[in-house]
Order: C-alpha cells, then structure tokens, then sequence
C-alpha cells in the first residue's frame, strides 16, 4: 500500500491549519481536530477522496492532533500505517498502528494519533455507521440493538486481518487505477461492504456473540414467522397482536422470543429496522423526508423525528441534507 491515491491530493503545504482544515473537508464535517503539542513545521500532505458512505484519506505529516467526532453524523474510522508507525490512544487504550496493526474508532469516540519520525504515512478509512447497521443486519437477520463497539487494535498480521488488509488494498488499487469502471459509487459501495462485513467478522466487537449466534434460520419456527411478517409489512401499521397472531402464538410468547433471542421487544424491532430503512431511503432518494417516512407506516412525523435523532444522532433533515 506504497503511497495511494497519488491522484488526488487535497493539500500539500508547510502550514499545519492547511491539514487540520483539509482533513474536516474529506471526512464531511464528521470530526473536529486540533493539535496536541501546537503546532509544528514540516511538510504537511493529505490525498483523499469521498463519497456519501466513506471516505479515505493519505496522511504524511509530523503533526499530533486529536480528532475527536462531531455530533450529527456516526462514523467509524479505521487507521492503517504505511511507513513508520504512530503511538494512538482511544479513550484509555492504547496502541502503536503500522503496516501490521490497525486502528478501530467507534462512533463519539475521541482519538490521538502522534506520528512516530518525520517519515510515518499512514491511511484513514471512514466507515458511515449505517453501512456498517446494514452488514451486520445482513450476517444476522435483525439489527444491532446498540451501537457496535469494535475492540481498538486489529492486528493486520494474523489471518482475518490480512483479510481486511487485502480489502482495503484492493479499494485503493481500483481508484487509483484511473478506470472510469471503478469511479461508479456502485463499484466503491460494494467493495466497502466487503470491507465492513470482514471487519464484522474478524474484529471482536460488543455484538460478537450476535455473529456467534448465526443468521435468522436459526431461530425458532415461530420467531422466524414473525419476522417474515414484519419484513413483509413494515410498511403498513404493525401492532404486537398483529405479529403475534402471524406468529400463531400468544403476544407473550413472542416477547419473549423477541428479547431471548434478539435482545429487544417486538415493537423496538420494528421500530429499528423502520428507521434503518427510512435512512437508507433519505440518502438515495430526492422525496421529501415526510413522504418517506409515512411511506414506511410513520404516523407521527414529530414522535418519528426524536427517534431518529436518538438512534442516529442527528435529525432526518441532517440526513438529507447530505444527499
């Protein structure tokens, strides 16, 4: 991964706040940084490029900053060396990246990277937070009941790193190709779902267990039924009564398979994979957030709109306006 996307640079300058400024750019306003130790001299380099789901950025520079995440958008960044290494602390974890150890940040986290010599280069990789709903989603068959918590250090030199490591390779190498082919934000959409999906499966995370489980066919008969159901009808009204009569068994007794297996109640369910669907919406679609959401069965804009803020941070208006 020797020096990527050298076709497009962002900025290249000896004034650090040239950096600090380029580096909010790419990543859309979803972190703050400032300096650690004020500023420094040197050459200060960033090559990045941004789409509505991620963005990658090259970073060579001595500077130590924090970067810490802005409210309104949920993100995960995972931080790669190239060349030299970086001391990097989370919170009260602490790690040094390079070429063999990466490292994870979680949504509202707040991180510190020190460049270890004036040659260390290293890769910033944002994640949005709902791709990475979306692919556990996909490995499960139901939705995070909370925010996923990745462990800090990934170790890129253990098999399932190498796994993400190569996947993060392959993304750089299509866009540095110049190929118009892998311009196409289908192209770099999916290639970031494989990336998300490996590091689902290859870091431990606070929902491990979740994957540990195994996808929906193996829940019980009538869990599966409502489950169905609901994913046939979430855009209709759905009452607990509803999904349990669909279920063929007692509202009780699908609350209880709802919170054994799943962990929340039928309603929270719905409710969740509603706003997940709703989100997904906004972002591809030009409709106005009203007529989505009453589209997926919302029937109180004003309930729908503090909901959303809670499960995403930000309200459905911040969401459209990145479209």
């Amino acid at each position: 991964m020797s020096a990527p996307l050298h076709n497009f640079l962002i900025t290249k300058s000896r004034n650090p706040v040239d950096l600090l400024n380029a580096a909010t750019r790419l990543f859309g306003g979803s972190i703050t940084t400032s300096p650690l130790d004020g500023l420094c001299g040197g050459d200060h380099e960033l090559r990045g490029v941004s789409a509505p789901d991620f963005a990658a950025g090259y970073f060579a520079s001595p500077l130590d900053v924090r970067v810490a995440s802005s409210t309104g958008r949920r993100s995960y960044f995972v931080n790669i060396g190239v060349s030299g290494a970086i001391s990097a602390a989370r919170g009260g974890l602490r790690a040094t990246l390079d070429s063999a150890t990466a490292g994870i940040v979680n949504p509202g986290d707040t991180q510190e990277l020190r460049p270890l010599g004036a040659g260390t280069r290293f890769l910033g990789l944002r994640i949005d937070a709902a791709m990475v709903d979306q692919e556990f989603t996909a490995l499960t068959g139901h939705p995070p009941v909370s925010t996923v918590r990745f462990d800090f250090a990934l170790d890129l030199a253990k098999p399932k790193g190498r796994a993400v490591r190569l996947l993060v390779r392959s993304l750089l190498e299509q866009l540095d190709s110049g190929d118009p082919l892998f311009q196409r934000a289908e192209l770099q959409r999916s290639q970031l779902r494989c990336i998300v999906t490996a590091l689902l499966l290859a870091q431990p995370h606070s929902h491990t267990g979740d994957l540990r489980d195994g996808p929906q066919p193996g829940h019980p008969r009538t869990l599966r039924t409502a489950l169905g159901f609901i994913e046939a009808n979430l855009t209709e009204r759905i009452g607990l009564h509803d999904i349990a009569a669909a279920a063929g068994c007692s509202p009780r007794t699908i609350s209880s398979a709802f919170r054994d297996r799943l962990g929340l109640s039928p309603m929270a369910y719905v409710r969740t994979l509603r706003l997940e669907r709703i989100r997904a919406e906004i972002l591809t679609s030009t409709d106005q957030v009203g007529t989505i959401a009453y589209r997926w069965g919302v029937s109180h804009l004003g309930r729908f709109a503090g909901e959303y803020r809670d499960r995403f941070d930000e309200l459905p208006s911040d969401t459209a306006a990145r479209r």
